[in-house]
């Protein structure tokens, strides 16, 4: 499959059922969605609570994704602070037919350029697939190296970045690194500015909920068109007004897409406070979409 194809890759969220497992007919539902709007898919990354589920229940989801053998590719999100139980992951995610890894900074330690070089080394060379690695320091508590990429950026699993800073400086600076390589933007609210700076496409949050919608937003920010980048930027920070991804599943829950709200510990859905400016903004990206489609 073509990644190449796909500039916009959905962080899909994890449905649970009220206990605690995975609802599989709820995550059918959603990826049948992506499928119809042509996005990517992000399996387990943080959208999909991917370190708070047990290991058995992340093989679970990504068994009963690839049993499905829907027209979409999948990435698999690779992260935590033990090396050799990510060694361990990706050595059972290389028996499935996934097309991509997505690699996130080690968390918590705080790496340096050395540390990080040798964490992602040890793990391109444990893969076959294409690798996404992840600048996320508000999660991880340290940035992405620059000089590590640098020194990756020929590995031959080496594919692209997820920038998720929120600097445009910063993501000129990955570009530069990356040298040729592909740069995708990790803030929804920040795709216009990123994709101005050369970033080629987005990983969303916002796709979970607008499928077709955030296709559609990606591509007129991709070619310069966009023109409503207020109320996308206000629609996509609404879905952090509490932890992601609480928001995003309150609105799936709320148009009968997913059976239930439950986040796994810590995260709790209760923390949902701003349903009314959510519930707007949610009607109002409707409604740019359904005039994008009549007009």
């Amino acid at each position: 499959m073509d990644l190449s194809q796909y500039p916009l890759w959905t962080a899909l969220v994890t449905p649970f059922t009220h206990d605690g497992a995975v609802d599989f007919p709820s995550l059918l539902n959603l990826l049948k969605e992506q499928e119809s709007a042509g996005n990517g898919v992000l399996l387990l990354g943080s959208t999909g609570e991917g370190l708070n589920v047990s290991p058995e229940q992340r093989k679970e989801v990504v068994k009963f994704a690839v049993s499905k053998k829907l027209d979409i590719p999948l990435m698999v999100g690779v992260g935590g602070h033990r090396l050799p139980d990510q060694l361990q992951w990706v050595s059972w995610l290389e028996s499935m037919p996934i097309h991509a890894y997505l690699m996130v900074t080690p968390i918590y330690a705080k790496a340096g350029a050395e540390g990080q070089y040798h964490w992602f080394k040890t793990l391109l060379d444990a893969v076959e697939r294409p690798v996404m690695l992840y600048n996320v320091p508000g999660r991880a508590a340290s940035s992405l190296s620059i000089e590590a990429v640098e020194r990756l950026r020929d590995h031959d699993n080496f594919w692209s970045i997820k920038e998720a800073s929120g600097d445009v400086e910063k993501c000129k600076k990955y570009i530069q690194a990356a040298d040729g390589h592909l740069v995708f933007c990790g803030d929804d609210a920040l795709l216009p500015q990123f994709a101005q700076a050369g970033c080629k496409g987005l990983v969303s949050v916002a796709s979970n909920v607008w499928p077709a919608a955030t296709h559609r937003y990606v591509r007129q920010c991709l070619d310069g068109r966009l023109q409503e980048g207020d109320l996308w930027r206000n629609a996509s920070e609404a879905l952090f007004s509490a932890s992601n991804p609480v928001p995003a599943k309150y609105l799936l829950h709320s148009e009968g897409r997913i059976d239930h709200t439950r986040v796994l510990p810590p995260l709790h859905a209760d923390d949902m406070r701003r349903e009314d400016t959510l519930n707007q903004l949610h009607k109002q990206i409707l409604a740019w979409e359904k005039n994008q489609t009549q007009s």
